[in-house]
């Protein structure tokens, strides 16, 4: 196929500039690290055509809205992120690495690979004469490590009235895209006790630890994992003094979900639990936030997962959608009506971690694989 021709016929400059991308350190925090590679993005993709609109943020990098046009009519969003979790100083201690067939390297699977995969998508269009599309868009966030997050209304307000969104993460270690994630809920409890000496007279005292800690047990105990329900007390914090009962202690909760039913019904139960008349002398602040919405495997992402995997076979290879439990910006799709997949770009793993990679075998028959996708969605127009 010409798509994979001239993919291999790229992959070194591919590589070259993946090398490039991972030696930028880019945490969410880091403004102008994500701006270095905001520049680069304008560049490479100004180059292809593309008019750039940039958006300044305050503590994070910009964001980058990147249009396309063509002579058709279909609306294609492609999605990715230029934050990492690292922080400065590693992308010199760890450069890009090829050890066997991984490339290892900061941000090399979440998601720097992913963006130059989008980017080789369209170049590879380009140079097959393909153009059948109305518009195609390349958002590229820089807070999507973060809960606080700044950029959710421009995803929403791009991706408005889009045909898809595919979402340029790597896909799973075994190859599979992700047709279904579950929706987040993080919430916060704070109790409120009394201090006292703990051996003077500790019975003047109101442990808030202890009282937060009785109830947070009480609320693990309403997930359900046959259902996809997880609830996780990620963090605790209270006290000043082992000498002293604590008057103060809070928690924050971790609640998933595929369905957002469920994830209403939890945290409902949840509040119930600390809204209970207190026996023990403590009172409790709960608040909670979406954090990202569920992103369910629904009729038109079930046909734009059909149209996946045509494009793989016609590739020659095999592709299957699963669900997981991680939420993405994708989920803003569905929350929009708007079918989107995920996993779209190289296969890779071990995000976040030391030994964080990308396959480099996986390269060109991934970004093939999103290349032909965009091409059927602009013929068929049928999801």
């Amino acid at each position: 196929m010409a798509l994979l021709a001239y993919l291999r016929s790229q992959l070194d400059q591919y590589l070259a500039e993946l090398e490039h991308l991972v030696a930028i350190d880019s945490g969410t925090y880091d403004r102008e690290g994500c701006n270095r590679v905001n520049d680069w993005l304008e560049q490479r993709l100004g180059s292809l055509g593309f008019s750039i609109e940039r958006f300044p943020q305050t503590d994070t990098g910009d964001h980058l809205l990147a249009r396309l046009g063509g002579r058709g009519d279909a609306k294609i969003m492609l999605l990715g992120h230029s934050d990492t979790v690292y922080p400065a100083g590693t992308a010199a201690q760890r450069p890009l690495q090829q050890v066997g067939d991984r490339l290892l390297g900061p941000g090399t699977c979440d998601m720097k690979a992913g963006l130059l995969a989008g980017i080789y998508a369209v170049e590879a269009l380009a140079a097959a004469d393909f153009d059948n599309y109305g518009t195609l868009l390349l958002l590229c966030v820089a807070d999507e490590e973060v809960d606080e997050r700044n950029s959710v209304s421009l995803i929403r307000d791009a991706m408005a009235d889009a045909d898809a969104v595919l979402t340029l993460e790597a896909a799973r270690e075994n190859g599979d895209i992700v047709t279904a994630r579950k929706g987040n809920v993080v919430m916060r409890v704070e109790a409120h006790g009394r201090g006292a000496h703990a051996g003077v007279e500790p019975e003047k005292g109101r442990n808030a630890i202890s009282g937060l800690l009785r109830r947070l047990l009480q609320a693990e105990a309403l997930a359900h994992p046959v259902s996809g329900v997880t609830i996780n007390i990620g963090i605790i914090s209270g006290g000043t003094m082992p000498n002293v009962v604590p008057d103060y202690a809070s928690a924050s909760i971790d609640i998933r979900a595929f369905e957002q039913g469920d994830l209403d019904c939890v945290v409902a139960e949840i509040e119930g639990i600390f809204a209970r008349p207190a026996t023990d002398g403590i009172g409790f602040t709960v608040t909670h936030r979406l954090a990202s919405p569920p992103m369910p495997r629904t009729k038109e992402v079930e046909r734009l997962e059909e149209l996946a995997i045509r494009a793989a076979a016609d590739l020659g290879f095999a592709l299957r959608g699963v669900s997981t439990g991680g939420a993405a910006d994708s989920a803003f799709a569905a929350q929009a009506g708007v079918p989107a997949l995920d996993g779209l770009g190289p296969i890779g793993g071990l995000d976040h971690g030391p030994d964080e990679y990308i396959l480099k075998s996986s390269i060109v028959p991934r970004t093939a694989l999103l290349a032909e996708l965009i091409r059927l969605i602009c013929n068929s127009r049928t999801i």
